[in-house]
């Protein structure tokens, strides 16, 4: 073999090396998603490797015929080379030797500890292009009147939620994450960002993570996963806010492989606030107490089991505050939130079918001071979709909801939340998906808000309006185009 054919083969494979390698940083990362969606992994390390090899090859070859230069040179004292023939010589043969090792050199640094290689940034949105048709009127024990339309009503474009998601791996054992989040401030009349999740974790065994800082709760983001189509609506108790997605506090989770099945679980103790109220100095934030919630799951051939509850003061049991009870004592708050929670489901990759219940007490009322403030609430929500082609699915939902025991006059009907949905989506690649909803959202004998449907004030039009209350009835109509958008 000819020195020059291996000089021009080692120069080509360490120019074509040299970009390559500085691409191929991605490291793997598993987003748990519904059927649309696919954990998301690094493409370049195979490619990495491939050059990798390449490299290694092409210097064993340059050793091979360093080694044998010798006799080569003998023999060509004898025998005269062709004029056009040119030999290299021993100094251009170690200088481009010696390129060889530094680019395998820089490749192997690069690879291994440089913290782009092991940084991960991604994103999500939820919007929706959608008419609502909203109205509302106040009902009294002599009968309805001051028929109002909702300042929802309408058509517009909503951006319901965009995170910017940031994963660092230190090791095998830490990693970090921090989510963003952005909402709109009515008072300002601007978007502000705010922290999701910000947390520290150690998983020391599958059986067993630790999470320090604000993340996912045990129930709502698990049930999302399940529910699959959180950017149609949230899921029932996120919906009717009996509940959060995430907070501040300390976390532990972890699954057991039983074979055939896998036992899961999640225990947390929080503030109490929620992830929207930060934590940040000076007393801000601060309950004399801590909140707990916990989650445990079983799985088995497509079968999901679930129960889970909450028990705390809702981040209000803040020292300094003093009411009373009325029953003679004094306290920050008189009473506790409590949930209770369950789930059951089938999944598979075409079919999902599930029904989530709960049942909470005091939720609205750990600072009341009335005598008689015991407080229930109940609910459930049953969903169903159907990948009927690789890329398009139907689904459908419906959530009965009873929020409180209060009664808007003797004798007057329980309060009640009735939702539905349904539609058709359409996702061309896992990244994207789009749907074609209706939804139906009503409220009955009390002034209840829920994630689509605010309560408003009931006005009896004129010059000026006149306003009446608070509408305790109103019906939501929405139809429109829902979306995702995850990079």
């Amino acid at each position: 073999m000819k020195f020059r054919t291996i000089l021009l083969g080692s120069a080509a494979i360490a120019l074509l090396a040299a970009p390559a390698f500085a691409q191929t940083t991605t490291t793997t990362t598993t987003v748990k998603k519904h059927h649309h969606h696919h954990a998301v992994a690094s493409t370049g390390e195979s490619r990495l490797d491939r050059l990798e090899r390449m490299v290694e090859q092409q210097a064993a070859e340059i050793r091979d015929l360093k080694a044998g230069h010798g006799s080569e040179t003998a023999s060509a004292d004898a025998t005269a080379a062709p004029a056009g023939d040119q030999q290299v010589s021993a100094a251009q043969f170690e200088a481009l030797q010696n390129q060889v090792y530094e680019q395998q050199a820089s490749t192997t640094s690069m690879t291994k500890s440089s913290w782009w290689a092991n940084t991960k940034i991604s994103g999500r949105m939820y919007y929706d292009v959608s008419s609502v048709s909203a109205k509302g009127n106040v009902k009294t024990a002599a009968g309805s009147a001051f028929d109002t339309r909702s300042p929802q009503d309408g058509l517009n474009y909503d951006l319901k939620r965009f995170y910017l998601m940031v994963d660092h791996k230190f090791n095998d054992t830490y990693s970090a994450n921090l989510t963003t989040d952005v909402t709109y401030d009515g008072t300002t009349g601007a978007s502000q960002l705010f922290i999701k999740k910000a947390f520290v974790q150690a998983a020391f065994d599958p059986a067993f993570t630790v999470r320090v800082g604000a993340t996912d709760l045990p129930w709502i983001p698990f049930a999302e996963g399940i529910y699959g189509y959180r950017y149609v609506e949230n899921t029932l108790i996120d919906r009717t806010k009996f509940g959060t997605s995430a907070d501040w506090g300390a976390h532990i989770l972890g699954t057991f492989d039983l074979g055939d099945a896998k036992l899961s679980y999640q225990g947390s103790a929080i503030n109490g606030f929620g992830y929207k109220a930060d934590p940040i100095g000076g007393g801000v934030n601060r309950s004399k107490g801590i909140d707990l919630e916990g989650r445990v799951n079983l799985t088995w051939d497509g079968f999901v089991a679930a129960v889970g509850g909450y028990d705390g003061k809702l981040g209000k049991n803040v020292q300094n505050t003093q009411l009373h009870c009325g029953n003679g004592s004094f306290s920050t708050t008189c009473f506790t939130a409590t949930r209770f929670d369950a789930l059951l489901a089938y999944t598979n990759d075409d079919l999902r079918v599930g029904a989530e219940y709960f049942s909470a007490k005091d939720f609205k009322s750990v600072t009341s001071t009335a005598l008689n403030p015991y407080d229930s609430a109940n609910g459930y929500s049953a969903f169903a979709s159907y990948r009927f082609m690789p890329m398009w699915s139907v689904f459908g939902r419906y959530d009965w909801v009873k929020p409180t025991d209060v009664r808007l006059f003797a004798l007057a009907p329980e309060a009640r939340n009735q939702y539905y949905n349904f539609g058709i989506s359409y996702s061309p690649i896992p990244q994207l998906d789009f749907a074609l909803v209706y939804k139906h959202d009503s409220m009955q004998n009390g002034a209840f808000s829920d994630s689509e449907f605010s309560t408003f004030t009931c006005l009896a039009y004129g010059h000026p309006n006149v306003a009446h209350g608070t509408c305790n009835q109103g019906t939501y109509n929405e139809i429109g185009i829902f979306g995702q958008i995850n990079f």
